[in-house]
């Protein structure tokens, strides 16, 4: 790895909590222009040592050991998008390669569902791979892979009182689905669509 690319991995590291400018990288890096910083952050995105947000800047997780371009995920069955899906039992039915620069957080933590179902249309249609990431919590308004009433689903999470709301984007023919939180567990954050029909 270029010294540089150390250098600028090492203060990334350092900063993930408060995360500086590329000005201020390009002065504790020492280097000419801000076009040098961004060209190494390019290079150690493209080595697997980092993962950045597109549309945020502040928002990036430095991979350890370096990501390989193609990364196996996972397969968790099908995941409802409408009644009678089936649950995420936690033995894979396959492995997947993946680029891993579709995945923008460290590649241990994501799984894939495929999508059953048309509930969650125009965003998701049946058939489609859908990228998740390993979480039990969600924020509301988050597409969520969880399980309810012992099925798979694929929803947006509202939280209202004492109540989860499960929200298909297809809210015409899905009504929203009120459940108590002991009965939805949330097995991971909707982070990409691969599309495949």
């Amino acid at each position: 790895m270029h010294p540089t690319q150390q250098a600028l991995l090492e203060l990334l590291k350092n900063n993930i909590t408060d995360p500086l400018t590329i000005r201020e990288l390009k002065d504790n890096l020492g280097v000419s222009s801000p076009s040098v910083v961004y060209h190494h952050i390019r290079q150690l995105e493209k080595k697997g040592y980092l993962k950045r947000n597109p549309n945020n800047p502040h928002d990036y997780q430095i991979v350890a050991e370096g990501e390989k371009q193609i990364v196996y995920l996972n397969l968790y069955g099908m995941a409802q998008c409408g009644p009678n899906g089936s649950i995420l039992d936690g033995t894979p039915i396959d492995r997947i390669p993946i680029a891993s620069r579709l995945i923008k957080f460290a590649s241990e933590d994501a799984f894939l569902v495929k999508a059953k179902g048309n509930s969650m249309k125009p965003r998701i249609r049946e058939g489609d791979l859908i990228i998740a990431k390993k979480s039990s919590a969600a924020a509301d308004g988050d597409i969520v892979v969880c399980v309810h009433n012992s099925e798979a689903k694929i929803k947006k999470l509202f939280r209202q009182k004492d109540t989860i709301i499960l929200q298909s984007e297809n809210t015409s023919a899905y009504p929203p689905i009120v459940a108590k939180p002991e009965e939805v567990k949330i097995e991971g954050i909707v982070k990409g669509v691969i599309q495949y029909n």
